[in-house]
């Protein structure tokens, strides 16, 4: 529901804010007030094309924002995928510079114009020069004629429901066959390919994580045989020329023994170092032997790492991904081997699930042509009071292809003429008569789950007295279940406004200037009173817009 416009700067319009209700909103003014303003700048905030005409002489910038709130699932799911928060109140703003260039936000977030326009169409439906009635798009005739008929059937939703599930349980099936019979027809080229690799993988027999274990080994394997190098260098060291360092050492010691002095050798300090010193030595000597390398173990190691390697190159897989690899490929292969079973098992399906679609799509289309003569008489029932006693509706279905909703296409036809054909909805009438037509429609389709604010301009064009009346009557119960802002030159729609608003122009400081402001009590009275008797307001026309007054 609209809960506020604010503009500024829109044509003759310098600063505006007006709150609306529930219910329905009427507006009206002398001819040139500016009514036609109060639309371009709706139509703005709701996405239209902007024009540089709309900002008033002098300024640089126009801007208008639009609040809703209780907006329904449709304006959230949009906002969701839109990347925008989805919440129960939402503000379209727009701005719009000398140079041409608008831009859009959606609560404060920049969106583009798509967007905005996008939403302002869930939010708004216009009956008018501006029109984007929702309804004269063929696309949303099947859907409404569904939602018609869903508050008068209770066992329509069920069907739907079912249809649904049907439709999903039939196109799983079809295209589970559609990528079977492409493996079958590539089953030929592949056969040979699976056969040897499923061979292949099969004797490699590779386990998760063997690839890192192969990898560490052959690291400490090869580490092994550089430390064997440095062990044997060190070992021709304590050799050198092929006699042991200890012995050696020994030799020295023993060439010192034979100096004698009196009792006792002056050396033997020296001599008994030397002997430890040999001893160390070869005590060293036993333990730097490096250990025997089974260089037969290496190669195996590095053949089996390098085989793993290359065939995870070969799939494009890592080495851990080899065992799954496997098992895809084997239900592949196990998958074209038993194909022609599998097929003709899933044809089966197909045929159950294809009767089972087709009995409800039957059951559905029943209920669509039941509502289709239900909505076409209710209709009828109102297009004479609206001075459309002339016009016929009917619904038109056609055979479509399958899909989750059936097999019919829906598409709603008037003629506005007796003698002449029915054409779709929106080729056949314009002006006040389309907007008296679609109210009819609205009015029949009220208590859908098909909300929206609506906005009604022309509507009044060419009628008066009691078939104004009647429009009025109709205004006020559709937007006893939603939200109508009508413009209206008709005193007798005026007459049914839940709230009333005043347009008008005054000049001031060599400006010119329009205002809107609510009217309540003598102020409404006295409005009224002016569509009827004009300029100069009489006792008469204050008694009978009086009695015009139904809120």
């Amino acid at each position: 529901m609209l809960t506020n416009l604010h503009i500024s700067n829109i044509v003759l319009i310098e600063k505006l804010n007006l709150e609306f209700g529930s219910g329905l909103n009427i507006l009206t003014g002398e001819t040139g007030a500016g009514k036609s303003i109060l639309m371009d700048a709706l139509s703005l905030a709701l996405g239209a094309r902007s024009d540089v005409g709309l900002i008033r002489s002098g300024c640089d910038m126009a801007s208008v924002s639009a609040e809703f709130d209780n907006i329904g699932d449709a304006v959230k799911d949009i906002l969701v995928e839109n990347g925008l928060d989805s919440e129960d109140t939402i503000i379209l703003r727009r701005t719009l510079g000398l140079d041409g260039k608008s831009r859009a936000w959606i609560n404060d977030v920049p969106v583009s114009v798509k967007v905005l326009k996008e939403i302002g169409d869930s939010l708004v439906e216009i009956h008018g020069q501006f029109a984007n009635h929702t309804l004269l798009n063929p696309s949303t005739h099947r859907p409404t004629l569904d939602a018609f008929a869903a508050i008068n059937n209770p066992e329509f939703v069920k069907i739907q429901t079912v249809t649904r599930t049907a439709y999903a349980k039939m196109h799983n099936i079809e295209n589970k066959i559609s990528e079977l019979q492409d493996l079958v027809t590539r089953s030929a080229l592949e056969r040979d390919f699976l056969e040897h690799n499923v061979a292949e993988l099969r004797a490699l027999k590779v386990r998760a994580g063997e690839e890192e274990e192969l990898a560490t080994a052959r690291a400490n394997m090869m580490n092994a045989e550089k430390n064997a190098s440095i062990l044997t260098d060190a070992q021709n060291a304590l050799c050198p020329n092929g006699n042991s360092l200890d012995s050696l050492i020994c030799n020295v010691a023993h060439i010192l023994e034979r100096i004698h002095n009196d009792d006792e050798n002056p050396y033997q300090e020296q001599i008994d170092n030397l002997y430890d010193a040999a001893q160390m030595v070869a005590d060293v000597s036993t333990k730097v032997v490096p250990e025997s390398m089974d260089v037969g173990t290496i190669d195996e190691i590095e053949e089996r790492l390098f085989a793993i390697r290359a065939v995870a190159r070969k799939h494009r897989v890592s080495a851990d991904e080899l065992p799954n690899k496997l098992i895809e490929m084997e239900t592949a292969l196990n998958a074209i081997d038993n194909s022609d079973a599998e097929l003709q098992k899933l044809k089966k399906e197909l045929s159950a699930a294809k009767q089972e679609f087709d009995s409800c799509a039957v059951v559905l289309s029943k209920m669509r042509y039941d509502a289709a003569t239900s909505m076409r008489n209710s209709i009828l029932q109102e297009l004479p009071d609206l001075k459309l006693g002339s016009a016929d509706f009917m619904v038109e279905i056609k055979p479509t292809e399958a899909n989750a909703n059936g097999v019919d296409d829906v598409l709603f036809m008037i003629k506005t003429n007796p003698g002449t054909p029915f054409a779709p909805l929106n080729k056949s009438a314009s002006g006040g008569e389309l907007a008296r037509f679609m109210l009819a429609l609205r009015v029949v389709l009220a208590g859908t789950k098909d909300l929206h604010t609506f906005v009604f301009d022309e509507i009044d064009t060419g009628i008066s007295g009691a078939t104004a009346s009647a429009v009025g009557a109709r205004l006020n119960r559709l937007a006893n279940m939603s939200q109508a802002l009508v413009i209206t030159h008709s005193a007798q729609v005026a007459g049914y406004a839940d709230r009333h608003y005043k347009i008008a122009k005054y000049s001031e400081n060599d400006k010119t200037m329009t205002t809107v402001t609510e009217i309540t009590g003598n102020d409404r009275v006295n409005e009224i009173a002016r569509i009827i008797s004009g300029a100069e307001i009489t006792p008469e026309s204050i008694a009978t817009a009086k009695t015009l007054i139904k809120h």
